[in-house]
């Protein structure tokens, strides 16, 4: 079972990952692999971004999920939502503390805004609703919460899901 842990960069995804990591769960950090197998299309220099080429991300998550029959495994990208996956967590927070998060984190200027707008017009759930239907869907606020309390919640989504799975 693929489940996107998703959301606006800087809403906690990354932390909340390497704690579920730690967990011992399957968890992919598909930026990452993208870049790594080269899973890209190409660069857009206005944006200053890699275009994913989503057929070979695609491909290769169905590659690891072969390899781990019966298990859930995380994907953690902030376009994890838009893969053929059965079941997302979107990560949410007050746009004031992302643009927090991001200037702590030097992104430029025009990204932070580009990512406090997309958060407040609800960008990745409205897409994600489209790809997975509500019913697959669940969305979690990390509005002044620790990555530990945060992991914590997906946890038991997760557990709920894998029982699901079994019936």
């Amino acid at each position: 079972m693929l489940v996107a842990l998703t959301g606006t960069p800087g809403t906690g995804k990354s932390s909340v990952a390497k704690i579920l990591r730690k967990k011992g769960y399957k968890v992919i950090a598909l930026n990452r692999v993208i870049l790594k197998r080269k899973l890209i299309k190409g660069f857009d220099k206005k944006r200053k971004s890699w275009i994913v080429d989503i057929k070979k991300a695609e491909r290769y998550l169905k590659e690891v999920e072969k390899k781990n029959k019966n298990k859930i495994i995380v994907i953690d990208s902030h376009i994890s939502h838009l893969l053929n996956v059965d079941f997302a967590i979107i990560l949410r927070c007050s746009p004031e503390e992302l643009e927090k998060r991001l200037k702590k984190k030097r992104w430029p200027k025009q990204k932070i805004i580009e990512n406090v707008e997309a958060e407040i017009i609800d960008v990745i759930p409205v897409e994600a609703e489209e790809n997975l239907g509500k019913e697959n869907i669940v969305e979690i606020d990390t509005t002044g919460k620790k990555p530990e309390e945060i992991a914590k919640q997906v946890e038991i989504i997760l557990k709920n899901l894998d029982k699901k799975k079994e019936l």
